[in-house]
């Protein structure tokens, strides 16, 4: 095999690639890439078993097909070393020793058969497919994944739902001290659906698609796992199983005080008072009618910090704490200039929502508090 390629536009969607391969892997193939040669295509991939990502990349004066694996980090290591300057990959067939040329010298290496790759799963039952604009995937993708946990005895909450309904798609996180539920009613399905994507695949789905784009994803999903496609790449997962909780249920309805504040100016302030925070990193906000006291201090190393901004606040005087990280994450997420939070007492719930929320877009996040 023969074929020739650019070192910048392969070095970059191997890079892509390699976002799938474990540290860890159970099998030592899967430290490798695939490469297929394809008539003058050559197709990339990586997987971890769970997750797999595939790209196709042009290349020029192809010899032969075929396919060979080669060590995922020594090849993408000799790439970074490389100007952007053509190479010249060869393959013996039966020895698969690999020499890979450019314009002052050439890489020797040896590849693995790619007949040990595992091959993808096929297709199982219940198999749907259809299309979103990148743009709206990477939304919601990008609202939610902040909010995952990381709790291996609660794998539901490890992934993103997404809860397929006619006329709207919801996407939901939680790591069961915060919620996020983002709604896209601009798209209609016309069909009801929900699965729990990973966080991992959702990270990576997130930076392969273009998220100012209209370009349309094509997914195939199935009962056990989703397809992800566009013209470069094929993004394929399998779901966490596991019933996701009834999110609307646990979403107050009836937090009747409210507080406006500039999201910039919040932002900033917990940034600055939560670097006198104890370990567990508590703020705690002091609501008046027209201004918010944040405080934080951490009493065994005898710091301590204040400041005070304005706000609009409807409510009684109100004392309530929240996690600096957590409240830092949910602003920081929140795409407006103004941000709302509404309450109800001090042990309930805090709810985060834009001051206006964007055509066809409907953001909630909830917060619980932190005890003063």
């Amino acid at each position: 095999m023969k074929f020739n390629v650019q070192s910048k536009l392969l070095l970059s969607r191997l890079n892509a690639v390699s976002k799938v391969v474990s540290s860890k892997n159970a099998y030592a193939i899967l430290d490798n890439f695939l490469f297929e040669l394809q008539s003058d295509r050559l197709v990339v991939t990586g997987s971890d078993m769970e997750t797999r990502l595939t790209t196709n990349i042009e290349v020029q004066n192809v010899e032969g097909t075929g396919k060979f694996a080669l060590d995922v980090k020594r090849t993408i290591n000799s790439l970074k070393e490389l100007p952007d300057t053509a190479l010249t990959f060869e393959i013996n067939d039966e020895t698969l020793a690999v020499k890979v040329t450019y314009l002052n010298g050439y890489y020797d290496a040896m590849a693995l058969n790619g007949d040990e790759f595992p091959e993808k799963a096929a297709n199982a039952n219940d198999v749907k497919q259809f299309s979103l604009p990148a743009k709206n995937i990477a939304a919601g993708i990008g609202h939610t994944l902040f909010a995952v946990g990381n709790d291996d005895m609660h794998p539901q909450f490890t992934g993103i739902f997404w809860d397929i309904k006619p006329d709207m798609i919801v996407y939901v996180a939680s790591d069961s001290h915060k919620l996020v539920r983002y709604r896209q009613t601009d798209i209609k399905p016309d069909f009801e659906r929900n699965f729990i994507l990973p966080a991992k695949p959702a990270a990576i789905l997130a930076n392969i698609i273009d998220r100012n784009s209209d370009e349309p994803i094509n997914i195939i999903v199935d009962e056990n796992s989703a397809t992800f496609e566009n013209a470069d790449y094929q993004l394929s997962c399998r779901f966490i199983n596991g019933r996701y909780p009834n999110y609307n249920s646990v979403i107050p309805e009836d937090n009747p005080y409210t507080m406006a504040v500039d999201r910039q100016t919040l932002l900033n302030a917990v940034r600055r008072v939560a670097v006198f925070a104890n370990v567990g990193g508590l703020v705690r906000l002091d609501l008046s009618a027209d201004h918010v006291v944040l405080t934080a201090q951490d009493v065994d190393h005898s710091t301590a910090a204040e400041e005070t901004i304005k706000c609009e606040y409807n409510g009684e005087p109100m004392n309530i704490g929240f996690k600096s990280a957590d409240v830092i994450d949910v602003v920081n997420n929140i795409d407006c200039e103004g941000v709302f939070l509404k309450l109800l007492d001090p042990a309930r719930a805090g709810v985060f929502v834009p001051s206006e929320q964007k055509a066809g877009e409907d953001l909630i996040v909830l917060q619980m508090p932190m005890m003063i």
